[in-house]
């Protein structure tokens, strides 16, 4: 996972700040690790992932996904939510307790909770879930970890986790290819709807261990304001021919005075995508050769154009050293009018009440929020969000494993069922009513109940709707045609690396943008640069780049 200056993308699509974690797990890791399995370098085989298939359950969208990955587009809520699952999956079953983090507020309790009874009642029986704040859940995680308390179903932590995962979950975790690899996956239909891509990122130490939060694929290149750069001249994003150009329209969107810039927080990973820098590693498929994002000429070109647009004055005063804890901050700026350009993850353009669409039409109506498409001749698009993270079920006999599986399948039932409605809106007439143009519009209860996070369980891939815009819909489903087809497919899914794993979203992410902003800021010179590669090398790189190779080696056998 590579870091946009100056904010972990992860951060960015989970809605909510960071997540940290301590090393409170060490005494499981040192048991793991002289008990379990070490963890390896290894190819993963395509024979662990399951048969992913398209779901479809009688909903016509109005704008279609393809098999590519482009989601499909929904103007309207359908007025009769249908059944994603059958009968009462959990009927006969004991409790199921789940652990997930959660970005809102503590849910109410079942008793106080009409949505969660009639989740139950579709599911036939009972789902104790437990709700962390992200902030605390890597806190939690280790704390469930070092007691053996973990639950039926939990989410693995998004920054960190053990040192040793493979052998975690071997010691702790269901192997679930003998439920889910292949055509076994037909038992559980709305997992089957999540794209392969997803599912090698939940292999580990040749078994498949996870069930991935799905998500869309890229997580996008940020937003901007098309009526601004209109103003400057630039009717389409094609119309910026390379980078060069950029810093030229860059300076026209700054005006000081209007207390207006171009650029909010960062713009790295936008530049480098532009640019054609790999999103992570670049793998040479002739030889095997791994190349870390930082080694590149791409790369070293945006960070330097993120360089000299700093130098003209086009990010906003401050908001360059802004950490992810510090989001809705300077979105806030971008969406008051301060700025021209600001990077944030795709799922919060159509956010019900906070994405850019609808708080943006209530401050200025002349404000057109529009997702940013990388530019030029050798723009790509990155795999960085093909998933959340992963959900793990703890060790258990096949029918108790089963039983899980089929409430995570209830979990990843698509948008307009009757699952997903209650999931997402809660029960009609109590959580949400319907406005004149039928969308479902939630209550105050309804704010409080759907709070539960259900939703991180499991989860297809998500449609693109939004109830304020039909046109924000549009936006979004051509951004989505047009980054598809440029996304660059991640080779760290096919290969595994135990120091990758373990430090590449962690140590690694936070040494490369500190660095960064001191660089970009000019606090350091630009050949600071060739010292941050040798120290990310040194403190990793290099031995998950071995890792790598040696993994695509075993990988020819």
């Amino acid at each position: 996972m590579s870091s946009s200056t100056p904010i972990n993308r992860r951060s960015l699509f989970r809605l909510g700040a960071g997540v940290g974690l301590g090393l409170a797990a060490a005494p499981l890791l040192a048991a793991c690790g002289d008990g379990g399995t070490a963890a390896k370098a290894e190819a993963k085989s395509a024979s662990l992932l399951p048969n992913s298939a398209v779901r479809n359950i009688g909903l016509k969208p109005d704008l279609q996904g393809t098999t590519t990955g482009v989601p499909q587009g929904f103007f309207s809520y359908p007025a009769k939510p249908l059944r994603a699952t059958k009968g009462t999956p959990l009927k006969g079953a004991k409790p199921i307790s789940a652990t997930m983090e959660t970005f809102s507020p503590p849910p109410p309790a079942r008793g106080k909770n009409a949505a969660w009874q009639q989740i139950e009642k579709l599911l036939g029986g009972r789902v104790d879930i437990t709700a962390v704040p992200a902030d605390d859940y890597g806190t939690k995680f280790s704390t469930m970890v070092a007691s053996d308390s973990l639950p039926d179903l939990f989410m693995y932590p998004e920054s960190g986790g053990v040192d040793n995962k493979a052998a975690f979950l071997q010691a702790t975790c269901a192997d679930l290819t003998p439920f889910l690899a292949g055509d076994k996956i037909k038992d559980y239909p709305n997992l089957a709807a999540i794209p392969k891509g997803a599912w090698q990122a939940a292999i580990f130490g040749g078994k498949l261990y996870g069930l991935p939060i799905a998500r869309t694929g890229t997580g996008g290149a940020g937003f901007y304001r098309h009526d601004l750069f209109a103003e400057a001249g630039v009717t389409d994003l094609d119309q910026i021919t390379d980078l060069d150009r950029f810093i030229e329209l860059c300076k026209e969107l700054t005006r000081p005075k209007k207390d207006q810039y171009a650029i909010i927080a960062g713009a790295t990973t936008m530049l480098a995508m532009s640019a054609g820098a790999p999103g992570g590693w670049r793998l040479d498929a002739k030889t095997g050769k791994f190349t870390v994002d930082l080694e590149t000429p791409e790369y070293r070109q945006a960070v330097e154009t993120a360089r000299n647009l700093y130098k003209a004055g086009c990010y906003y005063p401050g908001t360059l050293q802004m950490s992810g804890a510090q989001k809705a901050q300077y979105t806030d700026m971008f969406k008051n009018g301060k700025g021209a350009y600001v990077y944030d993850g795709m799922p919060t353009y159509l956010a019900p009440g906070v994405g850019y669409i609808a708080a943006m039409k209530a401050i200025d109506t002349t404000y057109d929020p529009r997702p940013f498409v990388p530019f030029g001749k050798d723009a790509v698009t990155w795999m960085d969000n093909i998933a959340l993270q992963n959900t793990h079920i703890k060790k258990a006999s096949g029918d108790r494993v089963k039983q899980v599986l089929a409430f995570a399948d209830f979990a990843a039932s698509p948008f307009g069922s009757e699952e997903y409605t209650l999931i997402n809106y809660g029960v009609e007439g109590t959580d949400f009513t319907r406005d004149d143009k039928g969308n479902p519009a939630l209550t105050k209860q309804g704010t409080q109940d759907v709070t539960v996070p259900w939703k991180f369980a499991a989860s297809a891939v998500p449609a693109i709707f939004s109830a304020d815009s039909e046109q924000g819909v549009r936006h979004v489903h051509d951004a989505f045609t047009k980054m598809i087809p440029m996304m660059v497919p991640d080779p760290t899914l096919q290969y595994s690396s135990p120091t990758w794993d373990s430090k590449g979203s962690g140590s690694l992410i936070t040494l490369k943008g500190d660095a960064l902003k001191d660089i970009i800021a000019g606090r350091k010179p630009m050949s600071a640069y060739d010292q941050l590669v040798k120290d990310y090398l040194a403190k990793g790189g290099e031995q998950a780049r071995g890792e790598f190779e040696e993994a695509f080696q075993k990988g020819k056998k």
